[in-house]
């Protein structure tokens, strides 16, 4: 097996790229590849087709549905040991190892994988040129899709995401889930910088632990690895559920708040995971707050402050102010703090590709 390793600048995170499955590492789990690892890994694998699958898996440390999922799957063929030919050239980026080993989304000293690709605001630290040397790398095996693959910390439906509203793309996240959901903020996003190249999704494949997630993502990459193109004949409405995220919630890193507990700036509903995909009236509470304040951001896909318009404290009550359907809502403290509450979104009324 050949073995490339590109040298870091000075204190540049080390990526490794490998063509070939080192032995023994489809036997770990997502905690243990740092034992093995030096640390990000790009593994390129040949098949019978010469275009290039590309697919990314834990760029959220705490999100191993994706590596496990892989690596199920290529015990089935004969690059992980099995009696079957690949389909077609696979290449898998192997992120976060550190994060895995502790368990965590990010370490507090590294910025999130999911936020560095080229497109984003963060440019100029290690991890924005590793991602650069990985679409360097991934370009030179003539791609024909790309899948980042993700779980979700609350209550929510299996889904795919898309940053081009484009036949291909919608497609490709069809083959997945019904249930789409069209964004391009946040930046930065692992999908948007592969959009410039091919047809790329973002697939959210329910809660960590979920046996079905984590077998019908595998059935999901082994489809894509027997397409033989993705049409870009038109959508049908009833093919598809789509929706348009609009916003995203934060909650400032200055405002303390938590979940079932008046003494907090901003106490959350224990419960408010159960929203999500949930089209959510006028006036639902989602909370309770401490003074006349609305502590929250939200900021719309164009970059705007948009609080006032989604939102309203209501004597004390935190409460949406005009119909919302969230996504990604979650009771983890931490993820909110390093990433968002959740995302607001609406229903998307053409299918046509933008112009």
């Amino acid at each position: 097996m050949k073995e490339i390793k590109i040298q870091p600048e000075p204190d540049r995170q080390m990526l490794t790229i490998i063509n070939g499955i080192p032995e023994g590492l489809l036997d770990l789990e997502s905690s243990q590849l740092a034992n093995v690892l030096d640390g990000p890994t790009l593994i390129h694998l040949a098949g019978r087709r010469e275009d290039t699958l590309f697919v990314s898996v834990l760029l959220h440390g705490n999100e191993p549905t994706g590596w496990e999922a892989v690596r199920r799957l290529l015990r089935d063929y004969d690059v992980g040991g099995g009696d079957k030919a690949l389909p077609r050239n696979l290449s898998i980026f192997i992120g976060n190892v550190a994060a895995a080993k502790a368990g965590l989304r990010r370490l507090d000293e590294q910025p999130d994988y999911n936020r560095v690709w080229p497109g984003g605001d963060e440019t100029d630290n290690p991890e924005a040129g590793m991602m650069r040397s990985v679409i360097a790398s991934v370009l030179q095996r003539n791609l024909f899709a790309s899948i980042d693959i993700h779980n979700n910390t609350g209550i929510n439906p299996h889904y795919g995401c898309v940053n081009v509203i484009d036949n291909r793309f919608l497609r490709l996240a069809l083959l997945f889930s019904r249930l789409v959901i069209y964004f391009i903020r946040p930046t930065g996003v692992q999908s948007l910088a592969m959009a410039q190249h091919c047809p790329a999704v973002t697939i959210e494949a329910g809660k960590v632990g979920d046996e079905s997630g984590i077998e019908h993502t595998r059935q999901f990459i082994d489809a894509c690895l027997h397409l033989s193109e993705l049409s870009d004949e038109s959508l049908r409405h009833e093919e598809i559920d789509l929706f348009h995220t609009v916003a995203t919630v934060k909650i400032p890193q200055a405002v303390d708040f938590d979940f079932e507990d008046s003494a907090r700036t901003i106490s959350l509903y224990r419960e408010l995971e159960r929203f999500n995909f949930s089209e959510l009236p006028e006036g639902t509470a989602w909370g309770e707050l401490s003074d006349s304040n609305l502590p929250l951001e939200v900021i719309s896909e164009n970059g705007n402050s948009v609080v006032e318009r989604f939102f309203i404290n209501d004597g004390g009550l935190l409460k949406n102010r005009v119909p919302v359907m969230p996504s990604m809502l979650t009771s983890d403290h931490r993820v909110i703090e390093q990433d968002c509450l959740c995302y607001l979104m609406e229903r998307w009324g053409a299918l046509q590709a933008e112009e």
